[in-house]
């Protein structure tokens, strides 16, 4: 027999979907129920790879953690990675199966795909208690519904009870709970349970009155009120506009464990994907980090980071075009302080081959550090395990570029001392990587190299645990459903359904 389930959908997208999620997958997981994450289908360029090699939207890995359990791709088996305004890289299954521009995704590709998503849907509520699953922008984009596999569709086929959640911060929080319910079906209406109100910021006897009457209007309830909290963003991203709120982005920034800060400038090139590289870097008392797309902005920079990018040419445009490129590589010259990641190691290197990304044959690199780099049609997916400057490293790789390195040291080794991944030259540091920082030891150690570099009397502080912030974060979620929402109600709906009789709110869907 399946177990329970809840659908949580959002008045809008960035609504808080994907951290009430997180935190009722805490709240539950402390209980001891054995609970799992869903999203049918994300839009994301931030994704994560598994350990059997598949690669999924960071939000339901951070998600998996809140579960404690391991991340599968049972849990996001359809993954778009924008590559501009119109068209998206489809990864089904942790695999990707093409390119596809909107408009062909949406005329057939995706209905196609409910059958696949409600039998991953089934395989975890069969494997676990419950499963939360999560739902994408609005359950009423009317324009969609008829091929819709994440809210609606996903709900309506496996009988799924479906939470709204509305960001009052931004205003209109009534209005737009009103107008998500009476814009669906009668046969959509009939599962959605209620709503939970989300940033709620002031005295919530004030509130209680609209609650009632919205209650009135709907017939459904509102099932908690959760109070803005600073730093609970985890790592999701349903676009391309990047949300740089992240735990560590929106934390005070601790005092240095030495004389001085560091401060490190983060390039926010086109298409970034995965910034996430740079929330270790930020969790470290006294290292400040900040996102320029400005070369005077990287004058006072002890470390520049060239993030990852799922458009390399164009994130090489972009910084020529900005006069960044010729920053970075006086930069270079000077030997001073550079970490390129993914996309953006490939474009310090010389050149560029590719046939596959952005079909722009042969384009020249920045040229700082000696690497040539070739798009293969097939995708790397890995979660690699080295060591650099004497730390053991984990990390992760997502890419199509093939480096072939022809000079400089090597930067993350397997224990014999062969070289894994990267290279360096004086002060200038590439890896295809992500998720590298992460390690402690060894971001500690690269923080130093950098401090030495830089000529900064920085010290990193010895006992800061990534680990243990994301998991400190994530019992925070996870406290905010317990003492704001009504958790008893919560557990009725999940393990019951959604109530019978909730009234139809006219006019419903077009026809």
């Amino acid at each position: 027999m399946s177990g329970g389930g809840l659908l949580v959908a959002g008045t809008t997208s960035d609504a808080g979907k994907s951290v009430v999620t997180a935190g009722i997958c805490r709240w539950l997981a402390r209980r001891g129920v054995k609970v799992a994450p869903f999203k049918a289908q994300n839009m994301s360029l931030n994704s994560f790879v598994t350990r059997e090699g598949a690669e999924i939207g960071r939000a339901q890995a951070m998600q998996a953690q809140a579960c404690r359990v391991e991340p599968t791709a049972l849990m996001n088996p359809v993954l778009l990675k924008p590559g501009g305004d119109r068209s998206s890289q489809v990864v089904l299954m942790g695999r990707p199966v093409g390119e596809m521009s909107a408009r062909g995704y949406h005329g057939g590709r995706q209905e196609s795909l409910l059958g696949t998503v409600l039998d991953c849907l089934e395989r975890l509520r069969d494997a676990y208690d419950v499963v939360i699953c999560e739902g994408a922008g609005s359950p009423a984009e009317i324009n969609l519904r008829r091929t819709d596999i994440v809210n609606m569709g996903i709900a309506r086929g496996a009988r799924l009870p479906v939470l709204v959640v509305g960001d009052i911060d931004r205003g209109g929080v009534f209005a737009s709970f009103f107008g998500t319910v009476a814009l669906l079906s009668p046969e959509d209406q009939e599962l959605v349970a209620g709503f939970l109100v989300n940033k709620f910021r002031g005295d919530v006897s004030l509130l209680e009155p609209g609650l009632e009457m919205l209650h009135g209007l709907t017939g459904r309830r509102t099932y908690g009120v959760l109070p803005f909290r600073h730093g609970l963003g985890i790592d999701e991203e349903d676009g391309l506009r990047v949300s740089l709120r992240g735990t560590v982005r929106e934390s005070a920034v601790a005092p240095p464990a030495g004389e001085e800060v560091l401060r490190v400038a983060v390039c926010a090139v086109p298409l970034m994907s995965n910034f996430t590289d740079v929330d270790a870097l930020a969790a470290e008392p006294g290292v400040v980090v900040r996102f320029v797309d400005r070369p005077d902005e990287l004058a006072d920079a002890d470390l520049v980071v060239v993030p990852g990018t799922r458009g390399t040419v164009k994130a090489l445009r972009w910084l020529r075009e900005r006069g960044l490129a010729d920053a970075l590589v006086r930069r270079a010259a000077e030997g001073r302080p550079l970490l390129g990641i993914c996309g953006g190691f490939q474009l310090l290197g010389e050149h560029i081959e590719d046939d596959v990304e952005s079909r722009a044959g042969r384009v020249d690199g920045l040229g700082v550090l000696p690497v040539r780099v070739r798009f293969a049609r097939g995708k790397t997916l890995a979660r690699p395990v080295g060591e650099a400057l004497g730390e053991r490293v984990e990390g992760y790789e997502i890419h199509h570029g093939v480096a072939e390195v022809l000079g400089g040291d090597p930067f993350i080794s397997d224990d014999r001392g062969h070289s894994l991944d990267g290279c360096r030259v004086g002060g200038t540091w590439g890896t295809h990587w992500h998720g590298a920082l992460e390690s402690d030891g060894f971001r500690r150690a690269f923080l130093r190299a950098v401090a030495d570099r830089a000529g900064r009397r920085f010290v990193p502080a010895p006992g800061t645990s990534f680990a243990a912030l994301r998991e400190e974060q994530l019992d925070r979620l996870g406290d905010l459903i317990e003492q704001h929402a009504d958790t008893d109600a919560l557990w009725r709906l999940i393990e019951s359904g959604a109530p019978r009789g909730l009234p139809f709110i006219p006019p419903g869907a077009p026809a």
